[in-house]
């Protein structure tokens, strides 16, 4: 038999005024007192034991058994979700947009702390899930209740250059079909507006307020063919800011700077922004026979890379390995730019303005506090920060843009605002496509590589041993 366990008063009380004091200093940290609610169970856990905590423990064995895994299990869960919330989280790089500074198949150690993490906007969630339970395909979080963005106070802010994980912008709305989850939801509306009117009006032609109008025509009518098609676009899901994909990139815009692209190179307020050592832009690459392994992998160029040199006659290279290339007349005949340009999938969607990836703008970011003067032709660049991330109602009419019904001339933004753009920059969703990051979209900071493995290769030769470990701000 079992000897029951003797309650030590003086030992009791210790770890009651232990964990009571870690649990002020968390409340206060975070700045909600309901928490003082909880005070009275966790005097019964130590001291009065009023409730079965453990009833379970006194029960017959099967019952005992089972409920020994499951209050282990709950245990974790709820471990689990206030590291994760508050804390840090792990994050795996799935694309190649930031290569090759950071590689599909880094996993990252995502500090909540350096900048400050947010408290929950749909508290009851499934941890270890950002929007979708697994094998099931159904939410994982229920919408209610919802609470405004609030970001505790953390270690510092943002840094221009940093990399950081937010969450996606556009993914405000997705559809659910599985070939289209991945996609941008406006994009493919437009996209698809812009197929049932091929002989379209010259949108330059227009004045700015009827461009306005004829945009959202082109958005209405591709949105209204996704509507009716739910058995190939499945069903049109909205998600809350915390539950929308976690994407990571680089901060090269700051509040309050205007930013501009110009040959590829990023200005700010007018000068030139330093890029990573490992930028890398798609190169026409014309080869006169096979790549050997061992250059492919000094050079860092992956299967990936080569898959898309022989579907889109190009592939990203950084600057030391076009320099490589050009070098080795033995194995390749020209390496050229690829300059192409397409200006209707560039953010503002709803106002082209002709700008391209590799040249942009000049557009100011916005800061929060600071005022900027609306007119019709800069609305469409904020339009939605003003409209679906702040909040407001938004309307052009008779020329005029009115905001929550009256006429506005000037906005006072309440948030502050990011330009977040891949190093990989040709092969990059970013600001560029759908637009500034607002600071309630803000995830962390990635510290450090904890894990990094080469999809291209299996097992143990998989296994990029030298990159793990690698300080994430050591990346520049």
């Amino acid at each position: 038999m079992v000897k029951k366990k003797e309650f030590n008063p003086k030992v009791q009380w210790a770890k009651f005024i232990g964990v009571l004091v870690l649990y002020l200093l968390f409340l206060y940290w975070v700045g909600s007192w309901w928490g003082l609610l909880v005070i009275p169970f966790i005097y019964d856990v130590y001291i009065s034991k009023k409730i079965k905590w453990q009833w379970w423990k006194e029960a017959e064995k099967p019952v005992k058994f089972v409920m020994s895994w499951v209050d282990a299990l709950v245990f974790a869960l709820v471990a689990v979700y206030f590291i994760n919330q508050f804390f840090f989280q792990n994050y795996v790089i799935p694309s190649s947009s930031l290569e090759k500074s950071l590689l599909t198949g880094d996993y990252l150690f995502v500090s909540k702390v350096s900048y400050g993490p947010r408290i929950p906007q749909t508290p009851l969630t499934m941890p270890l899930t950002q929007h979708t339970l697994p094998m099931v395909e159904c939410k994982s979080y229920i919408e209610w209740p919802h609470w405004d963005y609030r970001r505790v106070k953390g270690l510092g802010d943002i840094q221009l250059n940093d990399i950081v994980v937010f969450n996606y912008p556009a993914g405000d709305t997705v559809c659910s079909a599985p070939q289209y989850q991945s996609y941008d939801y406006y994009q493919i509306c437009y996209g698809i507006g812009y197929q049932l009117y091929p002989n379209r009006p010259d949108p330059d032609s227009l004045s700015a307020e009827m461009r306005l109008k004829y945009f959202d025509a082109i958005y209405e009518a591709g949105r209204q063919i996704v509507l009716q098609n739910p058995a190939e676009y499945g069903e049109i899901i909205a998600r809350p800011a915390d539950r929308r994909e976690n994407y990571v990139k680089r901060c090269v815009g700051l509040p309050g700077q205007t930013l501009q692209i110009k040959d590829h190179i990023v200005y700010l307020d007018g000068k030139a922004n330093k890029e990573p050592e490992n930028v890398q832009y798609t190169y026409r690459v014309k080869l006169k026979q096979g790549l050997p392994d061992d250059l492919m992998e000094d050079l860092g160029i992956s299967m990936e890379d080569l898959t898309s040199l022989n579907t889109a006659g190009y592939m990203p290279l950084t600057k030391r390995a076009v320099e490589a290339l050009k070098a080795r007349k033995d194995l390749v005949e020209s390496v050229e730019l690829n300059t192409e340009a397409n200006d209707l999938e560039i953010y503002p969607l709803n106002g082209n303005k002709h700008w391209t990836r590799d040249n942009y703008g000049p557009v100011w970011i916005p800061k929060k506090g600071e005022s900027i003067d609306l007119t019709l032709d800069n609305i469409a660049i904020y339009e939605r920060p003003i409209k679906v991330y702040e909040g407001n109602d938004l309307q052009v009419v008779d020329g005029k843009i009115l905001i929550n019904g009256k006429e506005a001339k000037a906005y006072t933004f309440k948030m502050d605002y990011y330009w977040m753009m891949g190093d990989n920059r040709h092969n990059s969703a970013d600001s560029r496509y759908w637009g500034f990051v607002p600071e309630d979209h803000i995830v962390g900071k990635p510290i450090f590589i904890w894990w990094s493995s080469d999809p291209d290769r299996n097992g143990f030769s998989g296994v990029r041993w030298s990159r793990i470990g690698n300080i994430v701000d050591n990346i520049k």
